[in-house]
């Protein structure tokens, strides 16, 4: 069945209700993108529809993460181009709505806070930017919520898999974004709605920690799925800004992905990382200007030190980068493991 393209809240949760009891389905899963989408948000609503038996991918280019007003209106809208990617790897329902559609007030007067997760890394770097990620977060995580009355179970939610989509659902290469999602359970079910999880990149690492705590202080009733990052042939993690780059700025950005499997080698060595070296690997390219390196602890992203330089790499972490590469800002990261 093609996809369905829906752009009122009010059409997104007729059409989840409509096709959850059609299909009996007890899972709903949900997709929130910004649009420009490539194989790393294919490796999203692929795993998405793996696991669920309804799935809602949502297009909002979200004003609010934007500091700067010609960043927003220099973001790609593909609208065409993005419904069929999603219908590709078989979303039933795309969720475009307008800015006043989300926004009906004008920007809102309450907003979520990130804290002091927010504030530091790419938080320090673009301020605000999480407080609007995740107050545009929150609303389409309500919005997506499955609707009471469909044919979920009552009591503990199922399982992920089993009762997702059948057919061409399809596995590529990673995104780092590809491989088996990293929470692969089900938000605690509620009397009369269906399972219900929504997806992130692990490329957007700090996002993706803000959103997990986001969830769990203010209990949503969601569980968040993260997915590893996509990447292409050469090591680039796919990012709808790539294709602001130059070929000679493409070649330089590479820099970011090798300092970061360096660091990964000697994690599973159980070396010492020396991040000192793996700095100077990034800043000897001339075309790239670092903001941060660092690896840190995924859960609190507080840095670890102690692991950096001398002594052996023991347990888990996460190197995170940023880098402006001619004019166009990249993130990266890699989890460590020893």
């Amino acid at each position: 069945m093609p996809i369905t393209l829906v752009t009122t809240v009010a059409e997104l949760h007729a059409e989840s209700a409509r096709l959850l009891a059609a299909k009996r389905g007890t899972s709903q899963g949900l997709v929130p993108t910004m649009g420009a989408l490539h194989e790393g948000h294919a490796a999203l609503a692929r795993t998405a529809v793996e696991q669920n038996d309804v799935v809602v991918a949502s297009i909002f280019v979200n004003p609010l993460q934007f500091g700067d007003a010609v960043d927003l209106d220099r973001y790609p809208r593909t609208l065409d181009a993005d419904l069929a990617l999603l219908d590709g790897q078989g979303v039933d329902i795309a969720f475009a709505p307008s800015v006043e559609e989300v926004y009906p007030g004008g920007e809102p007067l309450v907003r979520v806070t990130s804290g002091r997760l927010g504030e530091k890394w790419e938080g320090a770097s673009r301020p605000g930017h999480f407080d609007g990620a995740l107050t545009v977060v929150a609303k389409l995580l309500h919005y997506g919520i499955p609707a009471a009355g469909s044919a979920g179970p009552i009591g503990p939610a199922a399982p992920a898999g089993g009762s997702g989509h059948s057919g061409d659902a399809g596995h590529s290469g990673d995104a780092g974004q590809l491989g088996d999602a990293d929470s692969a359970g089900s938000a605690p079910g509620r009397a009369g709605l269906a399972a219900y999880r929504a997806y992130f990149g692990q490329k957007d690492a700090q996002q993706l920690a803000l959103v997990r705590r986001m969830v769990a202080d203010l209990n949503f009733p969601v569980d968040i799925v993260g997915v590893p990052t996509v990447r292409s042939a050469d090591g680039l993690a796919l990012s709808s800004r790539n294709r602001f780059l130059s070929g000679e700025e493409r070649d330089a950005a590479l820099v970011l992905s090798r300092a970061l499997r360096l660091l990964e080698q000697r994690a599973n060595a159980h070396e010492p990382l020396d991040l000192d070296s793996a700095v100077a690997l990034v800043e000897s390219q001339p075309l790239v200007e670092l903001d941060y390196f660092d690896v840190v602890d995924p859960a609190t992203l507080e840095p670890l030190a102690e692991n950096c330089r001398e002594t052996p790499f023991r347990g888990e972490g996460l190197a995170l980068i940023a880098a402006k590469v001619g004019p166009v800002r990249l993130i990266d990261n890699m989890p460590l493991s020893s």
